[in-house]
Formats: structure tokens, sequence, C-alpha cells
């Protein structure tokens, strides 16, 4: 059972620990230590804004972390369910599992919105003072290829490397497909949230880019009757195909898919 979590009652953490803590923070999405002392480390990077602040267990061996409140938070609880603690933070009771909370907050710190928009801002802003040539077009090729490989790198990261339905973790045969797509979106931050798609394999990729597949409100695939029976199997879109996690946050741009892309009749 994971230790309950009084501050008051931390104890102190030695060189040697905190030397093990920064290096695994380092190694996992955590290069800046912003703070190291005895009594807590806390933790930086200049690929996201979050933060995190570790602690030793009062008693025991371990680590409390404090993590960032909001989306981060939940979508770690989702994540790591048996690293959750009191208070909102997470235990760890060893390296590894430090490691792995670490790695799981930078990635979602990466991804989740709107940091995905801010590197995008940032990135555009980068190439666009490269370019010796001042013309709409190139600004509006920059902005295209730039955002396409913000989106999928957020993807990658939200979705831990791997195929949102079957897993797969080849990152060769991995696209990032938009519920609502690109062109239609409102703003920079709707066509870059992670909630407004899914990082799916090459031909799960085409068939929900072109209204073929998509998903309900439970994650459960749904193929269009345009998909044969015959071609479903040949597809392997079996009917227990399902999404490994659906948050709150994709179902809006889900029920917009379903409603505007999804071939709902031959």
């Amino acid at each position: 059972m994971k230790q309950s979590y009084p501050p008051a009652l931390t104890k102190k953490m030695n060189t040697l620990d905190r030397a093990l803590i920064e290096k695994a923070a380092c190694e996992h999405g955590w290069e800046n230590v912003l703070e190291s002392h005895a009594a807590a480390i806390v933790l930086a990077s200049a690929r996201h804004r979050a933060t995190t602040r570790i602690i030793p267990c009062a008693t025991g061996y371990g680590w409390w972390i404090e993590v960032p409140t909001g989306l981060i938070r939940q979508e770690l609880a989702r994540s790591l369910p048996e690293a959750v603690g009191q208070e909102g933070v997470m235990v760890a009771d060893d390296i590894d599992d430090l490691s792995r909370i670490l790695r799981r907050t930078a990635e979602l710190a990466m991804s989740l919105p709107n940091q995905a928009a801010l590197t995008y801002q940032e990135a555009v802003s980068r190439e666009l003072k490269k370019s010796r040539v001042n013309a709409t077009e190139i600004e509006r090729l920059v902005k295209q290829r730039v955002g396409q490989e913000t989106f999928r790198q957020a993807l990658m990261d939200y979705w831990g490397g791997a195929c949102a339905v079957t897993g797969i973790d080849l990152p060769e045969v991995l696209r990032a497909s938009h519920a609502k797509p690109w062109a239609v979106c409102e703003s920079d931050e709707e066509r870059l949230n992670v909630f407004n798609g899914f990082l799916l394999t090459a031909h799960l990729d085409a068939l929900f880019d072109r209204g073929l597949i998509t998903f309900d409100d439970s994650g459960l695939l749904v193929c269009s009757p345009r998909i044969t029976p015959k071609q479903q199997r040949t597809l392997h879109l079996e009917k227990c195909l399902t999404l490994r996690w659906l948050s709150h946050e994709h179902r809006p741009y889900l029920a917009w898919h379903r409603k505007n892309v999804f071939c709902a009749v031959k």
C-alpha cells in the first residue's frame, strides 16, 4: 500500500540519493535542476513549462513526487494508477518507479494543451527567420510543415510512441490523425490539441482520415457500411478493436468526426 503524504514528516536525502534522482531526471525529460537540497529536489525542462518536486517518503525507502495539477495529473492517474498517492502526489518505491513517473510526466507536459501550440509558434518563428524570402506562400508552407511535425510529436508523447488502437510502437508506420481536420480548425490551439486526434498505424490513419472508420464515446472502433465484411476481415478490423484509452476531452472531437467525416451510409 502506498504511503500517505504528510510533508511535515519528511526525512532527509543524502548526496548519493540526490545524485541518483538528478541522473534519472536528466535521462527522462527533466534536465534542469532548480533546487537540490536534503529536503527536496525541484525539476524543470527547457522542452516544456512544467515543474515537479521530489521529496523522500517519511518512512521506508522511496519518494513522493508533486506533479502539475489539471490535465497532467489527471492523465498520470489514468496512466499509472498504481503510483497514485494521497493529496494528488505520485509515489515511487524505487528508482525505476521514479524514472517511469518522471518520463510519463514529461511526455504529458510536452503534449498536453497548450504546450504543442507554444512549441509550434516558437518553431515557426525560428524557421521564418531563416528564410530570406518574405512571401505569404512560403509562410503558409512553413506553418503547415512545422504544424504537422509538432502535432505528430505531441501525439507520440501523449500515446507513449505507440498506436492508440493496436499498441504497435514502430514509429515508421505511425501517423498523426486529426479528428477535426487542420483546415477547418478555428485556431492553432485547436489544430495542435492532442485530444483532436490519435496516433494510428498507416492503414487506420487512412481509414480514419477518409471517414471509413470512427470511434464511439467508449472508444470502440466503428466501421462504415462502405467497408464490406470481407474487406473488414482483410484489414483486420475486428469488432473488438478499441482505443487503448479515451479521455473526456477526446469526445467532442470524436463527435465532430462522426457527424462531419464518418461515412455512415453506403
